[in-house]
């Protein structure tokens, strides 16, 4: 897979040979969706990254989604959105509605990549639980810890984190590197750690029917 540039805080394009379908995808998973595409052979994807930060404001999302999808509206054949709900509360799905384009199904990237149905097991097995996929592995310091001013005031850290019990980092790649940031964060919310691999989850299919058409 090429490099890839900061996909925190900026929106970034990644042009397909001959670019006749379009995934909008949230930053947060462009490795994924990028490498999707890669490992399919699709010369024909394009792909739009939103920034991954929008990940930590979900009220954002959706008029995000809509005004780029108004802003690219009859430049592609055909348009998914490589979101799920985030934490929307059915406003994405609204903008979704009125453009006639589907997402991925599911209510959050933990869905999605550990499997919806294994994901809402594990929320019911232990609801107080705190997810890390590998992208917010990578970026929990600037997600987390700043996002929440943790790093100027960490007597707010037990009244936001005080009633969870466990991090699950659901890695989609074996990479040691990010199990050992997942697994100090943990330690930074004193909390157990434990680690599913994933993989791309129900990620892998959904873009395969959405491109087949």
């Amino acid at each position: 897979m090429q490099p890839l540039p900061q996909l925190l805080d900026d929106e970034h394009t990644f042009e397909a040979e001959r670019p006749e379908v379009l995934v909008l995808a949230c930053g947060a998973i462009a490795r994924e969706v990028l490498a999707v595409i890669e490992l399919n052979g699709w010369t024909h994807v394009t792909v739009r990254c939103l920034p991954g930060k929008l990940h930590s404001t979900p009220a954002k999302i959706a008029p995000a989604v809509d005004a780029k999808l108004r802003e690219l509206e009859g430049k592609y054949e055909r348009v998914f959105v490589a979101y799920a709900d985030c934490g929307t509360a059915g406003e994405l799905d609204k903008v979704l509605d009125a453009h006639g384009v589907e997402r991925l199904a599911g209510a959050h990237c933990y869905g999605f990549f550990a499997g919806n149905d294994a994901w809402l097991a594990m929320h019911d097995d232990e609801p107080a639980t705190f997810y890390l996929t590998d992208f917010l592995a990578r970026h929990f310091d600037s997600l987390v810890v700043k996002s929440l001013k943790l790093d100027l005031h960490p007597e707010l850290k037990p009244q936001i984190f005080g009633n969870y019990k466990r991090l699950v980092y659901l890695a989609q790649t074996d990479d040691p590197a990010l199990a050992e940031r997942a697994r100090k964060a943990a330690d930074y919310l004193g909390v157990a750690f434990e680690q599913r691999r994933t993989g791309y989850g129900e990620l892998l299919p959904s873009l395969q029917r959405f491109v087949d058409g």
